[in-house]
């Protein structure tokens, strides 16, 4: 015969089950760009919101995880628009995840002033590791799949504006082929990420 739960417990399982939903869901992070700008040493912060663009936020964690972003120049700054970066320093390291795409997540928040996305080429689920910052509100974007995942934090835009302007004069294909060999030969005054870390809740204290 086939026994009813009792209340008691289904209550219980209730809980259970809200706990586990409550738990899965990945919570807002932070990471500190270390970088060298126009102005020298300096850095800021980005607050990472998984709800906007889980596969973004995941993906981003796992490549600052790995220190891919250590080391890396700014290579593609237009001020009435954005500056871009996310190609490693190591060839090596370029082909490895450029074979290892991340599917789409839909548009959750809008490209405003301030806010971080990953790249993607006009094929579908094409981002890998390139992200931009938006300089200006880049609305028009939204509907062209762009999903950003972040935000910058306080007055870090400050810091943000004084990346080296280098226009587009990187080319990317030799970035991925040459890495850093190529950029320091023939842009050594390109700005650059030193580290990028987690911020622990303690150095959120």
């Amino acid at each position: 015969v086939r026994r009813g739960i009792s209340p008691p417990r289904m209550r219980l399982l209730m809980l259970a089950g809200l706990a586990v939903c409550c738990l899965s869901a990945p919570p807002t992070f932070r990471v500190r760009f270390d970088v060298e700008t126009t102005d020298g040493p300096g850095s800021f912060e980005v607050e990472v919101h998984p709800e906007w663009s889980p596969l973004g936020a995941e993906r981003f964690a796992a490549l600052v995880q790995t220190g891919f972003y250590d080391d890396t120049r700014f290579f593609r700054v237009i001020p009435s628009f954005m500056v871009q970066f996310g190609l490693s320093g190591d060839p090596a390291l370029n082909a490895k995840w450029r074979a290892n795409q991340i599917k789409d997540d839909p548009v959750v928040e809008s490209n405003k002033p301030g806010y971080m996305t990953f790249a993607k080429t006009g094929a579908p689920n094409s981002r890998t590791t390139q992200l931009f910052i938006n300089y200006v509100d880049n609305a028009r974007l939204d509907g062209m799949g762009f999903a950003p995942f972040a935000k910058v934090l306080g007055d870090g835009m400050a810091v943000v504006k004084k990346i080296y302007n280098c226009g587009e004069k990187p080319n990317q294909g030799q970035i991925q082929n040459e890495g850093n060999a190529y950029l320091d030969k023939n842009f050594p005054e390109l700005s650059k990420i030193v580290q990028a870390t987690i911020v622990t809740a303690k150095e959120e204290i």
